[in-house]
């Protein structure tokens, strides 16, 4: 009986090209997983007009005056709305990016068709001035309490000194004869 069997270099050979050929085949299978993972996302939502259009939509503002994202007008009739919705969608089924279209707008209609501001130029004024006013109406608040906080007390008239504690209980004392007297 061997302990240990002889092996040919035709059975290592054969042994290393199974775990070799095992190792690749998992690999492979690995990296297919992998490819179509990408491509779902990649993919995912790609012909998903109504989810784009609803989302274009409520980043534009109606241009009739009644100050409502696109989407949202309610006014009956309105000529602006449906023209505007007209045009996105038109402009949707062309197959233009949410940039381009965005851009298309602000150029016929200016740049307040925009919901909101781009975070670009001028416009970061926008969007820095409710956080910087906040912290100042913070630290303001502040002040204003430890102000009051730290006010003196109030000085008396003719300099009188109020008594405290043992003193101000015998002066009440006193009171209390004086008017039981009478």
């Amino acid at each position: 009986m061997k302990l240990f069997p002889t092996l040919s270099f035709r059975d290592v050979h054969s042994r290393v090209d199974a775990a070799r050929t095992s190792e690749e085949s998992a690999f492979r299978r690995a990296l297919q997983v992998i490819a179509l993972g990408a491509v779902v996302l990649l993919f995912m939502g790609a012909g998903d007009t109504t989810a784009r259009f609803k989302d274009l939509g409520h980043r534009m503002m109606c241009t009739c005056g009644c100050r409502q994202i696109l989407l949202e007008c309610n006014h009956v009739g309105c000529q602006s709305s449906d023209k505007m919705r007209n045009q996105l969608q038109a402009a949707l089924d062309k197959g233009d990016n949410d940039d381009l279209i965005l851009q298309g707008f602000v150029q016929e209609y200016g740049p307040t068709v925009i919901a909101a501001p781009t975070a670009t130029g001028f416009n970061r004024v926008a969007w820095i001035m409710p956080f910087a006013v906040l912290a100042l109406g913070i630290t303001f608040v502040t002040f204003v309490v430890r102000a009051w906080k730290n006010k003196p007390a109030p000085a008396l008239a003719d300099g009188i000194a109020v008594p405290k504690g043992g003193e101000l209980d015998s002066l009440r004392e006193q009171a209390r004869k004086e008017t039981e007297e009478l």
